[in-house]
């Protein structure tokens, strides 16, 4: 399906902000080759920091967890180190990159990555007409189902990876490309939802 591996990567943080003080609470990263998942990197992470009560009760994750866990001094640059310079991917894959940068600025370190690409954004352009594209719904809808808990960080990466693979191959089979690859999700994301179809139609064409 794609030349280039992606990695799926998703956060779960203490807020919506890393501007505001949020911090990362837990990561999973995973890499995609050819359609499957070959390769994991999961861990939380201890950055030193309170964990709200609304966050446990979203996420299960508890103070104490991140208190035994790793600190974001470990786990952060061994996370850059798996990511490497492939492509990146996330749902609403603004809100992990932005963790992503502030994470390892405090570290005095710069993200490899090549590629970013949005599979809210991808979903929004290419399945059309559906009534929400919150991770959830939309992976329901095309009947992929969670294996652990939702708003878990290897939980929400696995579903959003194998919502990218159904979405390279819906757009594979429907325009008969060869080739699906990291640069092309990319090129899609930018495109508004209009103008996609005849977009893929050219590229297809070789245009």
């Amino acid at each position: 399906m794609q030349a280039s591996p992606i990695v799926m990567l998703d956060f779960e943080t203490t807020g919506m902000s890393p501007d505001q003080g949020s911090r990362i609470t837990e990561v999973a990263a995973l890499r995609i080759v050819e359609g499957r998942i070959v390769e994991r990197f999961v861990s939380l992470v201890n950055c030193g920091v309170r964990i709200p009560g609304f966050i446990t009760g979203l996420t299960g994750i508890t103070q104490r967890m991140v208190n035994t866990a790793p600190p974001a001094s470990e786990v952060v640059p061994r996370l850059l180190e798996f990511i490497g310079n492939d492509a990146l991917a996330a749902h609403n894959a603004g809100f992990d990159e932005k963790f992503l940068l502030a994470e390892s600025a405090r570290l005095s370190l710069t993200p490899a990555h090549t590629h970013l690409i949005c599979s809210l954004k991808l979903a929004r352009r290419v399945l059309r007409g559906l009534p929400s594209y919150r991770l959830g719904a939309v992976a329901a809808s095309v009947g992929i189902r969670f294996n652990g808990s939702a708003h878990r960080a290897e939980a929400d990466a696995e579903v959003t990876a194998k919502l990218l693979i159904h979405i390279s191959e819906h757009i594979r089979d429907a325009y008969g490309l060869a080739l699906v690859d990291a640069e092309l999700l990319a090129a899609i994301n930018t495109q508004s939802a209009a103008k996609v179809p005849r977009f893929l139609e050219k590229m297809a064409a070789g245009a």
